[in-house]
C-alpha cells in the first residue's frame, strides 16, 4: 500500500451529515484525532434556539472529545458547519455552500437518517431517501470527490436470513425513483396511508426507508467512487475515544437502561436467536477505511460499476446470543448498579405472544398502576404506567429483531481489514472475531451508569448504589415470599371442600 488510511485523509477535505449522531460525532472524533484531514464540513441545523456554531462550542463540554482537546486543542478550528436540514428540498444548503461543497470536497461520509421505527411513511422517505438522493446529485457536482460512503444498516434487507454484501432490490414492491416520484404527488397523509402496501414484508418504515435509500445508491450512484456501509445494531464504544461512551438511548442500551432501573422485568425475547451489536468506535473505523477503499478501486471511469458493500456485524466464530446478552447484563448488575432504581433489577423473557401479555400485566402493568396510586396519595403526579404503556409499544416494534436470527456475510468487510497493514489495524480497529463480549459489556454498563445515568464512577457511588441494592434484594425477594403465600392460601382454600368432601 503506497500511503495507507492515515496518508489518504492528510489535507483532504470531508462532508458528513448526521454529524451531530451518535456516530456521526464518534467519527469526527476519530478523523480529528488520528489523521491529518485539512477540514471537515458537516451539515447541522440550529436547535433548541442556538444557532450552528453554538452546537459546535457545546461539544467542548463533551467527555467523548476531552481526550482530543486536551491533545490537539485547536481541533475543532477544523470543523466547518453548514446550515442545512434534510427534510428540506436540496437539503436546505445554500447556493454559496452548495458552490462551495462542489469546489473543495474530496470525501462524503452520509449518516444522515431518522432511526424511528414507528416514523411516518412521508417523513421517513425524505429523510432517509430523499435527502440521500440528493446527496448523490450534490456530489456528482464535486470534481474532486475521490469517495462517497452511504451508511445504510445491516437490517436493510431484513426480509430475508442470509444477507450477502450485494444489493437486494427484488425485495422492494416499487423502485425507489416511483416511490419518490409518487411521493411528491400524494399528499403527506395519503403517501402515509399507503404503508402497508408499500412496506410488503418490512416490519417498519425505518428499514423500508433504508433500503429505498440503497437501491437510489444502486441506481442513480454508480457513476461515483462509492459504496455503503451497512452496520448492525450500534452499541456503546468498545475502546475509543474512552470505553463504554453512550449518547442514547436506543436500541440494547435502552433495554439494560430499563432492567438497571428496576423498571423493565419482563421482555418478548427468543434467548437463542443471534443478537447483532457492534461498537460505535468499530463501525467509525469501518466507514472511515471503507472511504480509502473506495478511493483505491473506483473512479469516474468505471461506469454502471456495483458499488462495494461492507457489513460490519459479529462474527460468525464470535457469536453473541440474546441469552448471553441477557447474562452479561445480569452479571454486571451487583458490580455497576444505578444510585437511582425503583426495584431490584431483574429481567425474565418468555417467547410466547400470549405468555407475554399476561406476564406483562402481573411484571408491569398492575405494579404501575399501584405505583402510581402511591403517587397520587402523596400529591405527585403519576406516571409509571404511561412508563409501561410505551415499554410494551416498543417491545412490540422490536419483537422482529428480538424473536429471529439474521447471518450476514462480511467477505468484503474481512478482506479490507486485511489489506490494511497490522498498525493500521491496530488503530482503526474493528476486529469482531476478537472483540471480548464480557470485557464490552462490563464497559457498557459502567458507560451506561456515567453518561445515562449520570452516576460518578467513584467506588462512593458505586457503594451507595450497592447498599441500596441489597435493601431493594431483600424487599423483591420478601414480596415473591408473600405473593407464594397468599397464592398458596388460596389453593387451599379452593381445593379445601375438595379434601375435606373425600
Amino acid at each position: 500500500m503506497e500511503s495507507g488510511m492515515q496518508g489518504f485523509y492528510k489535507d483532504k477535505i470531508v462532508f458528513i451529515t448526521g454529524a451531530t449522531g451518535f456516530l456521526g460525532k464518534v467519527i469526527i472524533e476519530k478523523l480529528l484525532r488520528s489523521t491529518d484531514v485539512k477540514r471537515i464540513y458537516i451539515l447541522i441545523r440550529g436547535k433548541r434556539g442556538r444557532n450552528i456554531r453554538e452546537r459546535i462550542l457545546a461539544w467542548e463540554k463533551e467527555t467523548l472529545f476531552e481526550g482530543l482537546l486536551q491533545s490537539k486543542p485547536k481541533a475543532f478550528e477544523c470543523l466547518m458547519p453548514i446550515v442545512g436540514d434534510c427534510l428540506e428540498p436540496d437539503l436546505g444548503i445554500s447556493d454559496t455552500d452548495r458552490r462551495l461543497l462542489s469546489a473543495e470536497v474530496h470525501i462524503v461520509i452520509h449518516g444522515a437518517a431518522t432511526v424511528r421505527f414507528n416514523e411516518p411513511l412521508h417523513v421517513a422517505l425524505a429523510i432517509n431517501t430523499r435527502a440521500t438522493r440528493l446527496m448523490v446529485q450534490l456530489a456528482k457536482q464535486m470534481p474532486q470527490l475521490e469517495a462517497f460512503v452511504h451508511v445504510s444498516t445491516a437490517y436493510a434487507n431484513c426480509v430475508i436470513d442470509h444477507i450477502e454484501e450485494k444489493f437486494y432490490p427484488e425485495n422492494l414492491t416499487c423502485s425507489s425513483e416511483k416511490v419518490l416520484q409518487m411521493s411528491d404527488q400524494l399528499s403527506e397523509e395519503l403517501t402515509d396511508n399507503m404503508s402497508p402496501a408499500l412496506l410488503g414484508s418490512y416490519p417498519n418504515t425505518y428499514t423500508y426507508t433504508k433500503a429505498l435509500a440503497e437501491d437510489v445508491i444502486l441506481r442513480e450512484g454508480s457513476d461515483l467512487p462509492i459504496s455503503i456501509f451497512r452496520p448492525a445494531i450500534i452499541g456503546a464504544s468498545h475502546k475509543e475515544p474512552i470505553s463504554g461512551w453512550i449518547d442514547n438511548l436506543f436500541g440494547p442500551i435502552g433495554l439494560i437502561y430499563g432492567v438497571a432501573h428496576g423498571v423493565l422485568r419482563i421482555a418478548s425475547i427468543n434467548k437463542d436467536a443471534l443478537s447483532c451489536l457492534v461498537p460505535v468506535d468499530y463501525c467509525a473505523n469501518v466507514a472511515l477505511a471503507a472511504a480509502w477503499q473506495t478511493s483505491k478501486h473506483r473512479n469516474r471511469l468505471e461506469k454502471a460499476a456495483v458499488p462495494e458493500v461492507y457489513t460490519l456485524a459479529p462474527a460468525a466464530q464470535n457469536p453473541l446470543t440474546n441469552g448471553d446478552f441477557l447474562k452479561y447484563c445480569h452479571s454486571g448488575r451487583d458490580q455497576f448498579p444505578l444510585t437511582t432504581m425503583i426495584w431490584y433489577p431483574f429481567l425474565n423473557y418468555v417467547k410466547t405472544p400470549w405468555l407475554y401479555q399476561l406476564a406483562a400485566f402481573f411484571y408491569h402493568t398492575l405494579p404501575g398502576y399501584v405505583f402510581d396510586l402511591a403517587l397520587r396519595l402523596t400529591g405527585r403526579k403519576p406516571r409509571l404506567a404511561e412508563v409501561y404503556r410505551k415499554i410494551h409499544y416498543n417491545m412490540d416494534m422490536l419483537k422482529p429483531f428480538t424473536h429471529r436470527t439474521w447471518q450476514f456475510d462480511t467477505k468484503n468487510t474481512d478482506r479490507m481489514r486485511e489489506l490494511m497493514s497490522a498498525d493500521e489495524r491496530r488503530v482503526y480497529n474493528f476486529d469482531m472475531g476478537a472483540l471480548e463480549w464480557k470485557e464490552y459489556f462490563d464497559n457498557a454498563l459502567l458507560g451506561m451508569r456515567q453518561y445515562l445515568g449520570t452516576d460518578a464512577n467513584t467506588p462512593e457511588s458505586i457503594e451507595q448504589a450497592q447498599r441500596l441494592l441489597k435493601r431493594l434484594k431483600m424487599l423483591h425477594h420478601s414480596l415473591q415470599v408473600a405473593v407464594f403465600c397468599v397464592a398458596g392460601l388460596l389453593l387451599w382454600w379452593l381445593l379445601k371442600p375438595f379434601f375435606f368432601s373425600i
